[in-house]
């Protein structure tokens, strides 16, 4: 009897605590986000695959009236591309099940324009349903890409077309299992096949599709399904195919003025801090300059220098991070680009292998209702699901974490408690050294997660000051660690006459190689530019020679220079700053065409000698917020500048949001002249710019 008494009194005790703790619990503020979108959120890191006829036909945007049969791959193996995600640390896989050319990876009834009709297994193929099972195999979340812009399908544009669209959503939705996205691309309307049209096809993105019944439909059928895209979406493009969000990144967005068309997408990259939803976002980039495998990148995978930073610049900004590998023609995750996912995970490993402040003494300057279940002891007890709080008025506030001994620190992450809404505006970083407090970073928004790399600083204490906030504020997770020092690679550049100069980090030693092996300490030392105007390929690395880390390797491939080329004619323009287009710095610009000399617009090159070639590059204007782009084009070559044939004609498929070097890939020709066309630009416009043209050899 007496066990029995003592044990309702210990619960009448707890009752009250808990009792307590709700009394006083902050209340919601502003937009919250769903389970579904914060299960999202925290998978953080996932990958995008395409893989599709362009891996056959080369392109990165089909135009509709590719055989089925192209699609042949060798080696397909969608467990490699299992094993690859999973032992990068990603989350899930969202495969490309149909892009814009309307080729189905599934066997769908709606159209025969599928692997039924590939050699691919014969015709009997799914590989949808293959790369479910892989996933689940490796624990993995599947996600699929369907385009709602079809350039084969006779009906796109007219009504009967969104029938078909929404029957391939079911057959997607209901034959594979859990779908944790869908992903809608904005790229709608255009010119197309068509069944043999070969037109252009207009609609308005925001009504054709009837978004909300769309929607609706998915949600009937996989109430699990997060949709991202277009339409009233569950999360949002980052506005960039970068991979990067912006130093400020709400969570929200003002979804109502997004859908009446009144939100430009640059906006996307901050989200916004008045949106009525919560909208966050997703930043997509491929570990290539292409969506779709090409041999010709195989040189060309990101570094690793970059890749961290897009790390940091979207999973550390508060947003997820969407990383395309290209499979290629065998089927299977390139070796370069597993090479390099293996290197970002060990880097990423070890910048956060010791965390710093848990056990350290901590306190607050403020703690809501003076209750220690609120107290900042919670931001490092590494429970996700208690948080330091402030009474509901208080809008700055401290929290401060004192060493037991001085130590360094160069990053900081940060998470606040998003099932109670985004409230942070603004916040600092202070530590102190040899008594004297320093600011070492002034910055604006947390949200789910926010990283700080900062400079090396060895410290007595670190103090997390929040400058301004929407509400009293609730912060989950306050973290520090002492990354090991990242090298970044040196950057090799040569100039039209085989000028070559390579440069790095102040104070790091320089050591390359012109035999296409990798250098390291014991190679050629770098003093000053030197001329090189053979087809060459330069590998560099730079050297702490301090702490004696090396930098990853710089590779860089050049042909012959251009030191012999000339522009000898163009159609408009300033003839005096043309040479700009071959002077090999992509930094630099030309523009020709205008409302009085229209587009087709031409140039006209001699590369001063007979040369066997096999494709050409165009780099698009690099620097400046109007870019002036190409959007489709026609390369001819001459041996006399008399007579010319046509070795290649189409688009710069995706350039508007991926505005980076084109190749474009022909059979190999000998040519000593150029004649590059600029037939049409983004957007209809008339000027358009270069500002490097270039062959493939």
């Amino acid at each position: 009897m007496k066990k029995i008494f003592l044990s309702l009194c210990l619960f009448g005790v707890i009752s009250s605590a808990s009792s307590q703790e709700l009394t006083n619990a902050p209340k919601p503020f502003g937009p919250l986000p769903t389970q579904k979108q914060i299960d999202w959120q925290e998978m953080e890191f996932y990958a995008f695959v395409h893989f599709s006829l362009n891996t056959f036909t080369n392109k990165e945007w089909g135009y509709g009236d590719e055989s089925p049969e192209l699609f042949n791959p060798s080696q397909l193996d969608v467990r490699q591309w299992a094993r690859v995600v999973k032992e990068a640390g990603m989350k899930g896989i969202i495969l490309v099940a149909k892009h814009h050319d309307g080729f189905c990876l599934w066997p769908s009834a709606y159209t025969e324009r599928s692997v039924k009709n590939s050699p691919w297994e014969n015709g009997k193929g799914d590989l949808v349903k293959e790369l479910a099972a892989a996933c689940k195999e490796y624990d993995l979340k599947l996600g699929l890409y369907l385009s709602p812009w079809d350039r084969n399908h006779p009906q796109y544009g007219k009504p009967e077309y969104i029938t078909y669209f929404r029957n391939q959503l079911k057959e997607l939705l209901t034959n594979y299992g859990d779908v944790f996205e869908m992903w809608f691309d904005g790229a709608n309307g255009g010119d197309g096949y068509y069944g043999g049209a070969n037109e252009t096809r207009k609609i308005n993105s925001l009504t054709y599709y009837n978004w909300d019944e769309t929607y609706k439909l998915i949600y009937d059928i996989a109430p699990k399904t997060l949709v991202w895209g277009v339409g009233p979406s569950e999360a949002r493009w980052i506005g960039n195919e970068e991979g990067r969000a912006g130093k400020t990144n709400w969570s929200l967005l003002r979804q109502k003025d997004e859908l009446a068309g009144k939100v430009h997408y640059t906006e996307f990259m901050s989200g916004h801090e008045d949106g009525e939803k919560w909208v966050p976002g997703e930043a997509d980039v491929s570990i290539r300059p292409g969506w779709f495998y090409h041999s010709v990148e195989d040189d060309k995978v990101r570094s690793l220098d970059e890749m961290v930073d897009i790390y940091y610049e979207s999973i550390g900004r508060n947003a997820t991070l969407l990383l395309n590998l290209p499979v290629d023609t065998r089927g299977l995750v390139h070796e370069n680009d597993e090479a390099r996912l293996k290197e970002l995970v060990a880097t990423i490993k070890a910048d956060f292998k010791n965390e710093l402040l848990a056990g350290n003494q901590v306190q607050a300057s403020n703690i809501r209702a003076n209750n220690s279940n609120f107290g900042p002891q919670n931001v490092i007890d590494g429970n996700k699901n208690t948080y330091w709080a402030t009474d509901d008025k208080v809008k700055q506030a401290t929290v401060e974490f004192t060493f037991k001994k001085p130590t360094a620190i160069n990053r900081i992450l940060l998470q606040e408690y998003i099932k109670l809404g985004q409230r942070v505006k603004a916040f600092s970083i202070e530590v102190k050294v040899d008594g004297q407090w320093k600011t070492i970073a002034n910055e604006t928004t947390i949200g789910y997660k926010r990283i700080l790399r900062l400079d090396r600083i060895t410290a007595s204490a670190l103090r997390v000051n929040v400058l301004d906030a929407k509400s009293g504020f609730v912060i989950s997770t306050i973290e520090a660690y002492n990354a090991p020092t990242f090298v970044k690679e040196p950057q090799i550049f040569r100039d039209k006459n085989g000028l070559v100069t390579i440069k790095s980090e102040e104070g790091n030693a320089i050591y390359y190689t012109l035999d296409g092996k990798a250098p390291t300490e014991k190679s050629t030392l770098y003093k000053v530019p030197f001329a090189y105007n053979k087809e060459v390929e330069i590998k560099a690395i730079s050297r702490n020679t301090k702490e004696k880390i090396n930098s990853g390797i710089k590779s860089a491939k050049y042909g012959v220079s251009k030191e012999k080329w000339k522009v000898i004619s163009v159609s408009s323009g300033d003839s005096n700053s043309v040479e700009k287009i071959i002077d090999g710095n992509a930094d630099t610009d030309w523009s020709f065409g205008n409302e009085e000399n229209k587009l087709p617009q031409t140039v006209v090159i001699d590369m001063g000698e007979l040369i066997s070639i096999k494709g050409f590059t165009y780099t698009p204007q690099q620097v400046g917020n109007n870019l002036n782009l190409i959007s489709n084009y026609e390369l001819y070559t001459s041996l006399d500048s008399f007579y010319w044939d046509k070795q290649s004609e189409g688009e710069f498929s995706n350039i508007k949001h991926n505005p980076i070097e084109q190749i474009k890939s022909f059979s190999a020709v000998k040519a000593r002249f150029l004649k590059f066309v600029a037939t049409a630009a983004v957007g209809k416009a008339q000027t358009v710019s270069i500002a490097e043209i270039g062959v493939v050899e």
